[in-house]
């Protein structure tokens, strides 16, 4: 005996109701935002309160599960930008959809922004490859002078953050031509020199 312990795999009524909560919690984020009320998610997945918080103790923990693949498809397309030609072209194309992806459901930017800041979120911890992926492509673009080099992975962030609220809180007609507007401006500051 090894002593360890190994996880028992999850029922299939579990596995059913998991899933359940999940879809209707992306129905629910686009709907209401990703403040939407979880009581009205369980409900709407035929499932109590109790067995949401089971599989979901918070609601970071939904939210999380439900960008998980988002995250990982970023940080996937983050990776694979390394090898881009040009250094700066890489960062700005990911980060325009990063600020897309950020805008997906009211209410993300500012949940996303928070958990810079918190390492005990379930959300912080998600997406880390995905910031340590981009973080590989502003240092690229740093150090191929393409960027200024002062800028930091947080403050970059930050920005960028910033500008997907600004674009959530004015949706409307050519609400996808002011993002790309407002992350041309970004990106002109970054230009080194």
């Amino acid at each position: 005996m090894d002593g360890g312990t190994t996880a028992r795999p999850m029922r299939a009524d579990a596995r059913r109701n998991r899933e359940r909560l999940l879809t209707e919690a992306r129905a629910a984020f686009d709907q209401d935002g990703v403040s939407a009320s979880l009581e009205d998610v369980a409900a709407r997945a035929g499932v109590g309160i109790g067995t949401l918080y089971r599989h979901f103790p918070t609601r970071d923990a939904l939210l999380e599960a439900v960008l998980r693949e988002r995250f990982d498809v970023l940080g996937a397309e983050a990776h694979a930008l390394l090898g881009h030609d040009s250094p700066r072209e890489a960062l700005v194309a990911w980060l325009r959809r990063f600020a897309e992806a950020g805008t997906s459901y009211r209410g993300l930017t500012a949940a996303l922004s928070a958990t810079l800041q918190d390492e005990t979120s379930a959300l912080h911890a998600s997406c880390a490859s995905m910031r340590t992926a981009a973080e590989a492509l502003l240092i690229r673009a740093q150090r191929s002078a393409e960027v200024r080099a002062d800028l930091t992975a947080v403050e970059l962030f930050t920005l960028v953050f910033g500008i997907a609220w600004a674009h959530e809180q004015a949706r409307g007609p050519d609400s996808g031509g002011r993002l790309d507007r407002l992350l041309g401006l970004l990106f002109d500051g970054l230009s080194a020199g």
